[in-house]
């Protein structure tokens, strides 16, 4: 990407003016509520007098012209009917706006005449213009950091080191609010839709070189312009983190995203491959992204598969020993020593200590089951399962399960993951979310299922595997 290009890409994503052109009552000006958190000068263009008033009863100046704003304009969200989208591409490019988003839909994904049509007048004036037009049928882009949303129920009170890329606007508006809520926070998102002008391999390279962005995770359905993107995502997936999400890898899926962005279908095989030579990580849906996201923040690179499963009772210690043994991890013995130092304390009545080691009546003897685990030459790594529901009922033993997990932590370089149960009480629910914050926040991360864990931490020593070699 030429540097005219990329500075004007990057005045859009940390906008200084921002304009949002054709906000209605319609939808509650939802695009001007989202970008009232702006750190910058926010506008809007509207010349129908039946929305002015309601725009300036939120306090937003209004014009009828983007040539009435005498400052330079980073970025223009544009929310009119499709056929009236090429007059306000060229008010962008007369006056030289850095970026736009065409939030509207109705082009060459509809398969229409005129669709088709449109799509080819403003991909034609953007490029000729050298345009940053993202879009059209898209949400545009979020940055937390300045303000930016595209949602006026977003957050602005966090920031972290993901960046997502999404040809899908709910799915996008999905990973904001998910990662939100699990953890990960962004650097910063972009939905862009039908991709004309700007697709994924462009936004991959815009987010390889943000230096913000430590991981770039991607929601995507076709690739238009195969040997940019493979060539771009070889060389960026060799400097940070990739996660990728492929949308319409059945026939079903595939026929939906011709008529969702008017994406071509990849055969299945061919992209499996490319993403195999490249290193990327390949998720199934929004939540396995999330996990292994949240697995690359909080755990350190590792490629060991050997893992010690403890904390369970006996049915528990059955079933995730069978979800991370199906999930392609190792699950081995303890070394002789381990079992003879283990075997000068336990209690074996209701207990076991081979791997799981189902705890039971030993609990008072944590420490040193974890001291034992920490040391063990037959483990790479130590999953936790915890049980919330008893744990809240008891608080001082939670308090202590914190206090010698956090020196684990400390002591030992070997990851540390939280397999929790989802079977609470509603009400506890905060008290839940609450606690898995404060693991967060020493850098253990926890899941909700023993199936979800697993397939996290494979996902990851794959991946940390591959770029060793």
């Amino acid at each position: 990407m030429e540097t005219s290009r990329l500075e004007k890409l990057n005045r859009a994503f940390t906008p200084k003016c921002v304009v949002v052109v054709g906000a209605k009552k319609e939808n509650d000006y939802s695009f001007l509520r989202a970008v009232s958190t702006l750190k910058g000068n926010c506008y809007s263009v509207q010349i129908d007098p039946n929305e002015i008033p309601g725009i300036e009863e939120m306090g937003i100046k209004n014009f009828s012209g983007l040539a009435e704003i005498h400052e330079p304009i980073d970025y223009v969200i544009c929310a009119v009917p499709r056929g009236i989208s090429p007059r306000i591409v060229a008010d962008c490019i007369k006056n030289d706006v850095a970026a736009v988003t065409l939030y509207t839909s109705g082009f060459a994904e509809t398969q229409t005449e005129d669709g088709i049509r449109l799509s080819g007048d403003i991909t034609e004036m953007a490029k000729a213009a050298n345009l940053n037009l993202i879009g059209p049928n898209c949400m545009g882009i979020f940055n937390p950091s300045v303000g930016l949303r595209f949602g006026p129920e977003q957050y602005t009170d966090a920031k972290g080191p993901v960046g997502f890329i999404s040809q899908s606007g709910s799915n996008a508006g999905g990973f904001v609010q998910s990662g939100y809520l699990n953890g990960v926070y962004a650097t910063k998102v972009v939905s862009f839709g039908n991709g004309y002008v700007l697709d994924a391999a462009d936004f991959l390279e815009y987010f390889a070189q943000d230096e913000d962005t430590k991981i770039i995770g991607a929601y995507i359905e076709g690739v238009p312009r195969w040997r940019p993107f493979f060539d771009t995502l070889k060389e960026v997936a060799k400097k940070k983190p990739v996660i990728i999400w492929k949308g319409g890898r059945t026939g079903v899926g595939a026929r939906m995203t011709s008529s969702h962005t008017g994406s071509l279908a990849v055969d299945s095989a061919l992209w499996d491959a490319a993403m195999r030579q490249c290193g990327v990580i390949q998720a199934s849906n929004l939540e396995q992204l999330i996990d292994v996201a949240k697995g690359l923040i909080h755990i350190g690179p590792f490629t060991g598969t050997r893992m010690a499963l403890t904390g369970g009772a006996g049915g528990q210690s059955v079933a995730i020993a069978d979800a991370f043994a199906d999930a392609g991890l190792d699950v081995p013995l303890l070394s002789k020593s381990s079992y003879e130092k283990i075997a000068s304390f336990f209690v074996l009545i209701g207990s076991s200590f081979n791997n799981p080691i189902d705890m039971g009546q030993n609990r008072r003897e944590f420490i040193a089951i974890m001291d034992i685990l920490a040391e063990d030459q037959n483990i790479d790594a130590v999953v936790m399962q915890m049980s919330f529901v008893m744990s809240l009922r008891n608080p001082q033993r939670m308090e202590e399960t914190i206090a010698t997990l956090l020196e684990f932590k400390e002591k030992s370089n070997k990851p540390l993951t939280l397999a929790m149960g989802t079977n609470f009480p509603p009400d506890q629910a905060q008290a839940v979310h609450d606690l898995e914050v404060r693991f967060r926040e020493h850098g253990i991360p926890s899941y909700p299922s023993f199936e979800r864990a697993a397939l996290a931490i494979k996902k990851l020593t794959d991946y940390y595997k591959f770029h060793s070699e």
